[in-house]
């Protein structure tokens, strides 16, 4: 049986597609007899709303997560960093850019393999502009985010981050670019010729990349289902608890100061899409603005504490500052732009 399932693991993959379906759209009826029939709460209690919130939320989250990470592990087998790499080389600034941010999204990266792939962008050839685009890109339009974004907003939020976090990292890397910043890379960046072996690329079996979603699934999954149950913990309190519009007068649009003081909280904050998200949602039902939530989200994903402390080691401060200051200005402007459209 087992040998058989190896063998035909796609055949298995599209047929526990309708099981994941059947599961997703039972949810909130399921929710409804465990909060109601099963324990009995009363309804339009804040506790009860709470309970709700937490005990539908997570699963749904859980379920978007596993099949979304699950896709983009196979996608990903196509798009090996040094693969990102050779695309880039000998591109134009612009085009360089827009290519960049749209390889980020789709190339594995955490923060603790920011200084590899400067080094072996830096290495290429490839513009300092054109790398920070990937560099911004990459943490900031991941798959949790969307996943998330699209289970709790909707895909017209989740449309709307993306594309508005690809501006930001398209406009924020030329800008870098055009300011001509090479003087503030570390001295010894340019003086080394990073030991590459040139590994050749094995062709992989379909079956393969999909031991390759399945073990994305484990990976991120593993690590960010904690996030994910104490985001939506806290956002559950807020939910249940914190009365109707109570932020409005803290993060509405009509208050101006409210984007960019989001933004400074945002920055030196430390969290991943799966912690902040479910929170970012509790508060706009209880009157945040969605511009002044996004650019608070951003700024919290976006310009990762950890990143920029690691950057250290290859950039001088004057590079990190303009980085971190040419990125939250462009937060900023998203920010009002949507408080004013929305």
């Amino acid at each position: 049986m087992k040998e058989l399932i190896q063998k035909n693991k796609l055949s298995v993959a599209i047929l526990t597609l309708p099981l994941w379906i059947l599961l997703y759209v039972s949810l909130e009826p399921l929710t409804h007899a465990i909060v109601y029939s099963l324990l009995s709460l009363p309804q339009n209690e804040h506790l009860t709303n709470a309970i709700y919130f937490f005990i539908f939320e997570v699963p749904k989250v859980l379920l978007l997560l596993t099949l979304i990470v699950f896709a983009v592990g196979i996608i990903r087998t196509y798009f090996s960093p040094e693969k990102t790499r050779s695309a880039l080389e000998g591109k134009p600034l612009f085009v360089g850019n827009i290519m960049a941010s749209l390889l980020g999204i789709v190339t594995p990266f955490c923060s603790c393999s920011a200084i590899p792939l400067f080094l072996g962008f830096v290495e290429a050839g490839i513009p300092l502009g054109v790398t920070f685009s990937f560099l911004i890109a990459a943490p900031m339009i991941n798959e949790v985010a969307v996943v998330l974004l699209f289970g709790l907003f909707g895909w017209q939020t989740a449309l709307l981050y993306v594309s508005t976090g690809l501006v930001i990292a398209i406009s924020a890397g030329w800008v870098i670019g055009k300011l001509k910043m090479e003087r503030y890379v570390e001295d010894w960046v340019y003086k080394i010729k990073a030991d590459h072996i040139a590994v050749e690329e094995e062709e992989s079996s379909f079956n393969t990349r999909i031991d390759r979603g399945i073990d994305a699934i484990k990976d991120v999954v593993g690590k960010v289902w904690i996030y994910i149950m104490l985001g939506i913990a806290v956002g559950a309190g807020v939910h249940g608890y914190v009365p109707e519009n109570f932020m409005a007068g803290i993060m509405g649009k009509d208050v101006w100061w409210s984007v960019p003081l989001s933004v400074l909280i945002g920055v030196p904050m430390y969290s991943n899409a799966a912690g902040i998200i479910p929170i970012v949602q509790a508060l706009l039902g209880k009157g945040a603005s969605l511009g002044t939530a996004l650019a608070f989200m951003m700024s919290v994903i976006g310009l990762s504490l950890p990143e920029m402390i690691i950057l250290k080691k290859v950039l001088k401060i004057q590079l990190i500052a303009a980085f971190a200051g040419i990125v939250a200005l462009g937060i900023i402007i998203v920010g009002y732009i949507f408080n004013f459209v929305y």
